[in-house]
């Protein structure tokens, strides 16, 4: 199928053919129909696979067949977790509506509120924003969202892993009863599935991978390592590899700007993302590593689903994260719509116990790599020690329980006999 068969108009055509796609990606094949004839919507797509156009393209379609309405009002609202996920999302809507006369505006923290006011001022179409931010724009009444027609939770699943079901209430609270939704997530959870039955009326289920799985074309491995040697590691696969660009994620944000001294150090050419950053320096190196000026992008969890890099070749896991999830959404930097990538995680014993969830999730398991040049660690989870530790845990409840009603039952009886006391005190003294 071509998107000529899509029924998108002209000046959309136009700008996909510019962008040098010719067909569809399998969810933009399913949704953009659905979309279209005015149906609710609850798609299940793992990362990489298009499904920002997926919703972009044919709410672009709908809002240019309307009369054009002077002053602008939202009628497309567009909600995303991060920061960089809505600059993504931001930029797609522009880049595919460039030819027609719609306009849109993107607002989250992180920067100054009061240029995004005088924006909006001017009125829009479309908004795409941050929970946070917009919450703020409608506490101070800078925004109006009652003539939104079309509403759409981008990574949702990233929404509640982040705690924003709460804010998502009251956005929804806001907005007009009669509207389109439109819900997207890279993982289709139960949680979302209970999200779905409250937020959308009679939706059409679009899925075009299973629950939690990873892109076919990614090639994944494990290193089994200690972690002093994990640095030394990352360097030589990039040099070994000619490696001209990797993406590199950490769990926290001093590791992060450690890890990028220390490579530096070693000659590679990187910088840091994360949550510490001003939103200009973090623009600013992300820019940088799009345009190849540096090698190695290390980056928090935080840039896991707001990144989005064409041919992006190489991911490494410096260290797993905590919630097994998440590395789904890591690794699918990598290997975009139809493209080849690499995934590789440096594991220590202490992550055993978070690998063996991982693979868990995904129902297989990530090849090892027996020899890494290093010490040979081995990757084992004692199950049984995990049961005897919960064991303990519930004989210590049991135990410290039995203590109190021990301690209570003690008490109760040094009161009685005080009680007692005192009443023989008195009966004498009388």
């Amino acid at each position: 199928m071509s998107f000529d068969q899509l029924n998108l108009s002209a000046p959309l055509l136009q700008a996909i053919t510019e962008q040098g796609y010719d067909k569809p990606t399998p969810v933009q094949e399913k949704a953009i129909p659905v979309i279209l004839e005015g149906k609710d919507i609850l798609a299940g797509a793992q990362t990489g696979t298009g499904k920002t156009a997926g919703f972009a393209l044919p709410l672009l379609e709908l809002l240019n067949n309307q009369a054009a309405k002077k002053p602008r009002t939202i009628r497309a609202l567009i909600l995303t977790p991060t920061r960089e996920l809505a600059a993504q999302v931001h930029e797609s809507f522009v880049t595919y509506g460039k030819h027609t006369s719609l306009f849109s505006v993107v607002v989250f923290g992180g920067v100054s509120i009061h240029s995004q006011i005088k924006r909006l001022q001017g009125g829009t179409d479309i908004l795409v924003a941050t929970p946070g931010r917009l919450l703020d724009l409608l506490y101070q009444k800078k925004i109006n969202l009652s003539q939104v027609q079309f509403f759409v939770l981008d990574e949702a699943d990233r929404m509640l892993d982040m705690g924003f079901i709460r804010d998502i209430k009251k956005v929804i609270d806001v907005l007009p009863k009669q509207r389109q939704n439109l819900l997207f997530s890279a993982t289709y959870s139960k949680e979302i599935k209970t999200l779905a039955s409250q937020l959308l009326n009679d939706p059409v289920e679009v899925a075009v991978a299973r629950e939690n799985t990873t892109a076919e074309r990614i090639s994944q491995r494990v290193y089994p390592i200690k972690k002093e040697n994990k640095r030394e590691l990352v360097s030589w696969l990039i040099g070994d590899g000619n490696w001209l660009q990797v993406l590199i994620f950490v769990r926290t944000k001093h590791g992060a700007d450690r890890l990028c001294r220390q490579l530096i150090n070693d000659g590679i050419r990187c910088a840091a993302l994360h949550g510490n950053k001003s939103q200009g320096a973090r623009t600013k190196a992300l820019a940088a590593f799009k345009e190849g000026k540096i090698t190695a992008l290390i980056a928090t969890d935080i840039a896991a689903r707001g990144l989005d890099i064409d041919q992006l070749p190489h991911v490494i896991n410096f260290d797993l994260p905590a919630v097994a999830e998440d590395y789904v959404h890591r690794i699918g930097r990598t290997g975009r719509a139809g493209a080849e990538g690499e995934a590789i995680s440096l594991v220590t014993q202490d992550e055993a116990h978070l690998l063996y969830e991982i693979e868990k999730l995904m129902n297989k398991q990530i090849p090892r790599v027996d020899d890494t040049g290093y010490e040979t660690v081995h990757l084992k989870v004692a199950k049984k020690t995990k049961a005897k530790s919960k064991t303990n845990l519930n004989t210590r409840k049991r135990t410290a329980s039995k203590g109190r009603r021990e301690s209570s039952d003690s008490s109760k009886q040094n009161s009685k006999h005080a009680n007692h006391q005192q009443a023989k005190s008195r009966n004498r003294n009388r």
